[in-house]
């Protein structure tokens, strides 16, 4: 899979994909992710990115021109061309799809993706209706800018690659599973400040435990997220 990202902050990536699994993804392989600085598309002397909105209002609105010169260049430059199918171009936006778990995996099918960073009072309503296929939203409130949630929406797809996490199996038994949360987990000591885990992850009957383990995920979800089991 590529992925890039066009953002004026190119050094606030860095931390996060350059770390852990993202990381390990990238030198397998597996991911390739670069990160493009939109103020290198601008044909503004000054690098500006960004004006006064028409009609007046507070802030600054991000210009619809370097945007499409920059998605523009990507497609020219990518050299394994994915079909217009298997590629999607991403809006980073309050008013988006909010991520969820399908999502996130629908997405990690595709072979390229393109992230667009806003920022600002938003961009340019031209980049939303003729550039971009989808909006994204990582939740119901307004950041400074579309890097976190671009981040997050990496990490989340990039682990569903074949072959980037060690276990498939860590895949199958995740919270928002077939709209479940994760059962509780334990490890050693047995004991500590006195709590005791559970007898029966002791008793190695992988059976009782399997079911031990189906009731306590719809218990967690009944208990904290009662909404997953609407219709189920």
């Amino acid at each position: 899979m590529l992925i890039d990202v066009l953002t004026i902050f190119p050094k606030s990536f860095s931390p996060v994909i350059n770390e852990s699994i993202l990381k390990r993804a990238q030198k397998s392989g597996k991911v390739k992710i670069r990160i493009n600085d939109i103020r290198d598309f601008t044909l503004d002397k000054h690098r500006k990115v960004d004006d006064r909105p028409f009609g007046g209002g507070p802030g600054m609105v991000m210009c619809a021109q370097p945007m499409f010169s920059a998605v523009q260049h990507i497609l020219r430059s990518t050299k394994h061309k994915a079909h217009s199918t298997k590629r999607k171009v991403i809006l980073l936006s309050p008013q988006g799809q909010t991520l969820t778990q399908k999502l996130a995996k629908k997405l990690s099918g595709y072979k390229h993706l393109i992230l667009i960073c806003g920022h600002y009072e938003g961009v340019d309503e031209r980049v939303k209706r003729y550039l971009v296929d989808d909006e994204i939203s990582i939740g119901d409130y307004v950041l400074t800018g579309g890097e976190l949630p671009a981040m997050v929406l990496i990490d989340s797809i990039v682990r569903l690659l074949p072959g980037v996490l060690g276990r498939s199996e860590s895949l199958n038994e995740e919270s928002f599973k077939n709209r479940l949360l994760e059962y509780p987990q334990y490890t050693r000591p047995a004991v500590f400040k006195g709590k005791k885990v559970p007898q029966v992850l002791l008793t190695g009957n992988h059976k009782l435990i399997a079911q031990w383990r189906k009731f306590k995920a719809l218990e967690q979800t009944k208990l904290k997220r009662a909404d997953l089991l609407k219709n189920k």
